[in-house]
């Protein structure tokens, strides 16, 4: 079973969903709370388009170029490093990603420039390599591979404005807001079949308008949104003005970070807001599309294989430390060198976690609620040292491997503080949509050891919503850098 699927499952046994930051991990780990939601239609994906349109336009712009160079008849290493380079700029420039609208007059003079702009480039490097030779045609090439590029994707357009039209092509959409805005978007979308998306229903609680006038069935309240999605096949959110306030309308979104849907905002003050490169629009109703939940990139499994080579590799490395940090823990405190503690992670799921015994509790009650031990009369000179240089978290190293946990994420913390937390601070257990980390971006701040949960919470989810590989590599130079300054609880 997939991950995807295996969520999918937990959320469709647990009805009426409850808004994520609201739930104590008990309730997150119960597979069979409340009634389980009547089955509704089936969500049909066709693999052909399940991964948007950028594929075909990709396919489109390679078929240019080598149509390009072949009506001129020559294609050197030159036309090869523009044609890399023409691709890069396309991509950059949000060429190839998922849109409501396909206008080749939009596109146009922005595709162009940058075939222009890439032919520059490669045309300059050419020169001062090998002179004039070769560069001439190039430039020719250009010109006839921008002119091939804007008729391909005029074609290309066409064809996904008529596929949409013609419901071929289409996506089961809900509106989450009753109000004005949301009616007159839904009205939109049901007459212009172009943009693809289809209004399956409103969600609002309480609507702002009466049933019988809105275009479209009213589903249920906001916090029925996940489980509406799953039960209604929904591939689209679009956020209207409704009922909910904006603080509760967070924890509503936050519970859709792993299902498999695209989510669009009206923008606040929309009718001055100006239209931008990566801004959608409904017969000049800009939406913003929510940026995609770290989970469902491709650069998450790229942080996988990442933990499990470093993983690996520094158990490797690290074992004759780790030998040493055992055996001085052996020495000073005798027998039983790992610390076993359960904690909670991914989506609320408890796991064991390993450490360097530092010092030995009383009882499972303290280990389990004891909140720091940093201060402790029973710390000995070995297991403080451990604990200032983080070196009684090298075992976790093997949480990691197992996928338990991520090199970078939000900290663990115990199930009985999760609930603890979870019933004061509204956004608390949001940390659980990522895997925890042996290091965060909550820890290279300072926020170990006595210091605030609230500031964590809101360090850790920052971390989620902005995540990406470069963010993870900055934390981790900013722990080596707190390692050496002994920093750690």
């Amino acid at each position: 079973m997939t991950m995807d699927r295996a969520i999918e499952g937990e959320l469709m046994r647990t009805a009426p969903v409850v808004p994520a930051a609201r739930q104590p991990t008990s309730h997150l780990r119960r597979s069979a709370v409340g009634r389980r939601p009547r089955p509704g239609p089936p969500r049909f994906r066709r693999k052909w388009i399940s991964r948007g349109v950028g594929p075909y336009l990709l396919s489109l712009d390679v078929v240019a170029i080598v149509g390009g160079t072949a009506v001129l008849g020559r294609f050197d290493d030159l036309h090869l490093a523009f044609a890399a380079l023409m691709l890069a700029l396309f991509a950059a420039a949000g060429a190839y990603r998922s849109r409501l609208s396909f206008y080749a007059l939009e596109d146009g003079c922005r595709l162009i420039g940058r075939t222009v702009a890439a032919a520059a480039v490669v045309g300059s490097l050419g020169l001062v390599l090998r002179g004039s030779e070769g560069v001439v045609g190039l430039l020719r090439t250009s010109v006839v591979v921008a002119v091939a590029v804007f008729l391909l994707r005029s074609v290309g357009y066409a064809v996904v404005r008529a596929s949409r039209a013609r419901g071929l092509v289409t996506h089961r959409t809900l509106v989450l807001g009753a109000g004005r805005v949301g009616v007159q978007l839904v009205e939109l979308l049901q007459h212009y079949p172009e943009y693809g998306l289809r209004p399956v229903g409103f969600l609002d609680s309480p609507p702002l308008l009466r049933a019988d006038d809105l275009p479209a069935p009213l589903l249920g309240g906001p916090d029925q949104l996940a489980a509406t999605i799953l039960r209604e096949g929904i591939e689209d959110v679009i956020v209207a003005f409704g009922g909910l306030p904006a603080h509760d309308l967070v924890e509503v979104l936050r519970t859709c970070d792993r299902l498999q849907c695209e989510i669009f905002f009206v923008p606040r003050l929309f009718e001055l807001h100006a239209t931008a490169q990566n801004t959608d629009a409904v017969r000049g109703m800009p939406l913003l599309r929510m940026r995609r939940a770290a989970y469902r990139t491709a650069a998450w499994k790229v942080k996988r294989l990442i933990d499990v080579i470093v993983s690996a590799l520094a158990l490797l490395v690290l074992s004759p430390l780790l030998l040493a940090c055992a055996a001085a823990v052996r020495l000073e405190s005798g027998r039983g060198v790992l610390f076993r503690q359960v904690r909670v992670g991914l989506d609320g799921r408890p796991f064991e976690l390993l450490k360097l015994r530092s010092l030995r509790p009383a009882d499972d009650d303290e280990s389990a609620t004891r909140w720091n031990v940093a201060h402790d009369d029973r710390l000995g000179p070995v297991g403080r040292f451990l604990r200032q240089t983080s070196l009684d978290e090298l075992p976790q190293l093997w949480n990691i491997l197992r996928g338990d946990m991520s090199l970078i994420g939000p900290r663990p913390e115990r199930p009985h503080f999760v609930d603890t937390f979870a019933s004061t601070l509204p956004r608390y257990v949001a940390r659980h949509r990522v895997p925890a980390g042996l290091t965060g971006w909550a820890q290279v701040h300072g926020l170990r050891g006595d210091t605030s949960i609230a500031e964590r919470a809101r360090f850790d989810n920052y971390y989620i919503e902005n995540w990406s590989l470069g963010m993870d590599v900055r934390i981790a130079l900013m722990t080596v850098v707190s390692v050496l300054r002994r920093r750690g609880a």
